[in-house]
């Protein structure tokens, strides 16, 4: 295997993207199912936003050069019903929210804001605005406007507005396939029996839940065992996948053969190795067409990594044009220390616009207590030999969406 230079984290984060090649897979769906999947082609508007004038509160449909007048109600306007136009003078409608407005009308006033209301005759105040609380036909979206990117991910709130234009069937990119393995003779499925010797497989089942809870599925393909020859015959039968995440076996350590396995079967190798704590042996490639992301055996370090390179990586192949960290600029509560000379990532939490550092950043990379404790991470530079009581830091969620565009958050 030959000998690699170890990456910068920002060096590592780019590179792992620059090899991302999106999906061009692409089936329909139909809208119940859409949540979460990637489109691959835009959404225009083929109904305006709203479709007709339409009255935003419940009141009266004046015109606005009658401010000031008793007026006489000559229609009721319910939502539904289409009403043409048919005031006279010092006549008005009285109309409920959600009603089509007619042409005659151009100011809607609510029934609170009335001088009087007294039956069928109204007094309209002294001041008006023209066009209050009357929706325009297409205000919000005019026909022919792009609703939906291509490379959009589906949201609860974009399905709201797919349904309000009729559509019932959407073209999306299909779901990659990801195969999830652990690694180690030490691992024992959480249903087995475990001795003082041995570990309960833990990594995969949460690498699996946290690909699930960003809208990805995957297969878990079992433990390879810490043997070149099985492991090399192992990792063979998983190139169908479009992405295979592996954790442990990684390292220098005498049975650590997953790089050399993965070489064998044609890995054009992205890095391995980067400069950071935790998580220094990661490493990453393309066996083919397929992406390999080898995650360090450590369960916390596992995670972090996962949550810093992996979603990324995934959201670009699933064809999503929003792979890029967001974050959340927050006050550092209580000071702590980092080493100069390579990147630190710092679990914490976030509370009302402070980051606090999860048990002083004192903590092993073995753990899983203190990921249960944090809901974000801090990725300090290169420069940093700790954080300061009142330093302003930039704070990634674990469970936060990525974006479209973002400048380097790691500087």
């Amino acid at each position: 295997m030959k000998k690699l230079t170890y990456l910068s984290f920002i060096e590592a984060a780019k590179k792992s993207l620059e090899i991302a090649v999106p999906t061009t897979l692409k089936e329909s769906v139909g809208i119940q199912n859409v949540l979460g999947r990637v489109l691959s082609t835009k959404i225009t508007c083929i109904k305006n936003m709203p479709s007709f004038d339409n009255s935003a509160m419940d009141g009266f449909a004046v015109r606005f050069i009658d401010a000031g007048k008793g007026l006489k109600v000559k229609k009721t306007i319910l939502a539904g019903e289409a009403s043409a136009a048919c005031l006279t003078a010092n006549t008005c409608y009285r109309i409920m929210t959600g009603a089509q407005v007619p042409q005659d009308a151009d100011t809607i006033v609510p029934i609170e804001n009335m001088i009087e209301v007294n039956g069928d005759y109204v007094v309209l105040p002294q001041k008006l605005k023209k066009g209050s609380n009357k929706r325009i036909k297409g205000e919000e979206q005019a026909f022919g406007n792009t609703l939906f990117k291509k490379g959009s991910k589906i949201e609860s709130t974009d399905i709201a507005v797919l349904a309000s234009q009729g559509i019932t069937t959407l073209e999306v990119y299909k779901k990659i396939t990801i195969a999830v393995v652990s690694t180690g003779n030490e691992l024992k499925e959480p249903w087995e029996n475990a001795g003082e010797d041995e570990i309960y497989n833990s990594n995969s089942y949460a690498l699996i839940s946290q690909l699930q809870q960003n809208g990805f599925e995957a297969t878990y393909a079992g433990v390879i065992p810490d043997n070149l020859e099985e492991t090399i015959s192992y990792i063979d039968g998983l190139k169908n996948y479009d992405v295979i995440i592996t954790s442990g076996g990684i390292s220098l350590g005498d049975a650590d053969f997953i790089a050399q396995a993965y070489e064998d079967n044609g890995l054009d190798v992205a890095f391995h190795g980067i400069k950071v704590k935790p998580g220094r042996p990661t490493m990453m490639g393309k066996m083919g067409k397929t992406y390999v992301m080898a995650l360090p055996g450590n369960p916390l370090t596992a995670m972090v990594k996962s949550t810093l390179l992996t979603m990324p990586v995934l959201n670009k192949i699933q064809g999503s044009n929003s792979f890029h960290h967001d974050f959340i600029t927050a006050k550092n509560f209580e000071s702590f220390n980092t080493k100069e000379g390579r990147v630190n990532v710092i679990l914490g939490s976030l509370h009302q616009g402070e980051f606090r550092v999860t048990q002083k950043n004192k903590y092993g990379s073995g753990m899983l207590t203190p990921l249960v404790e944090s809901n974000c991470i801090v990725v300090t530079n290169e420069e940093s030999a700790g954080i300061k009581v009142g330093d302003s830091v930039k704070v990634i969620l674990f469970n936060s969406n990525l974006v479209q565009n973002q400048s380097n958050i790691y500087n």
